[in-house]
């Protein structure tokens, strides 16, 4: 199949980074595909779960559950020498890529990484580091590093799993900078109590999930496009941002149904194609 093509890619995507200004009373976010958003700030540069590579696709090629890249990759991870800190979310793949993290650590040798506490011990199995390197949070907790305040929440992937200490295997973040409060769902549904847990951030961008929860596709779901919506308006999020969708054929969802629910709800959105980028304040 042809992929969908990327709005920018390589060096075009390269230089648009490098060109977003500085200035504290914005922020640049690009989004680099599934649920991978690169933020700048100032002069740092955040990255949340990144997936760049084809390391799924490869993995399940000669299975019964083929991961089809739909998308075009946007960029190599080993050409971004400039991120200050990265997250993982959860243990799933396309949120902690070894073929992703391994480049992006060698070439920045003081990347800081936030991760579930519960989830240390995988992590540093993964990516072969030392055990103590992440930075791990447990839902309710936060960390400030480098400007950037991040508060754990827990996620439901479908559940609230936790560990033998109680600790969440699956989190989002909300994370503190400058004027600004954004929120990574990480994969989640919907569960009891998650407004009235994020309503009083006052998220000004949410990144959510629309992909939805078929259990026929053989994986863990996420908000679907209503979900999503509905979640951005209770939270009262200035922007919702939707993701998890068009990298894989088998679990995917069509944006334009997202753009429906939105505007009928009165939800400020903003619909992205792989490198494409925005500014906030618009």
């Amino acid at each position: 199949m042809e992929l969908i093509k990327a709005y920018q890619k390589d060096d075009t995507l390269l230089a648009g980074i490098r060109q977003a200004p500085n200035d504290p009373a914005l922020f640049t976010c690009w989004w680099l595909g599934q649920s991978g958003f690169l933020v700048k700030w100032t002069d740092k540069y955040l990255l949340l779960d990144p997936y760049l590579s084809d390391s799924l696709t490869k993995k399940y090629a000669a299975t019964n559950k083929p991961h089809v890249r739909m998308s075009e990759l946007v960029i190599d991870p080993a050409r971004l020498d400039f991120i200050d800190i990265v997250t993982s979310s959860h243990n799933h793949t396309d949120h902690l890529d070894a073929e992703t993290l391994l480049p992006l650590r060698q070439v920045n040798p003081t990347l800081q990484m936030v991760i579930p506490e519960a989830n240390r011990a995988f992590v540093a199995n993964r990516l072969q580091c030392d055990l103590a390197w992440p930075t791990g949070l447990d839902a309710g907790q936060n960390v400030e590093i480098q400007g950037f305040k991040f508060t754990a929440v827990p996620a439901a992937h479908n559940e609230i799993d936790r560990d033998e200490r109680g600790r969440c295997h699956y989190l989002g973040y909300v994370v503190e900078f400058g004027n600004f409060k954004i929120y990574h769902s990480g994969d989640t549904l919907l569960y009891g109590g998650m407004e009235d847990l994020l309503r009083p951030f006052g998220v000004d961008v949410a990144f959510l999930p629309i992909n939805g929860n078929d259990p026929k596709r053989g994986v863990a779901g996420n908000l679907d496009c209503v979900e999503a919506v509905q979640l951005g308006k209770a939270i009262g999020a200035k922007l919702v941002v939707p993701c998890h969708y068009d990298m894989f054929t088998f679990n995917t969802a069509d944006p334009a149904d997202f753009v429906h629910e939105a505007k009928a709800a009165g939800q400020p959105f903003r619909v992205l194609t792989p490198g494409e980028s925005f500014q906030f304040p618009a």
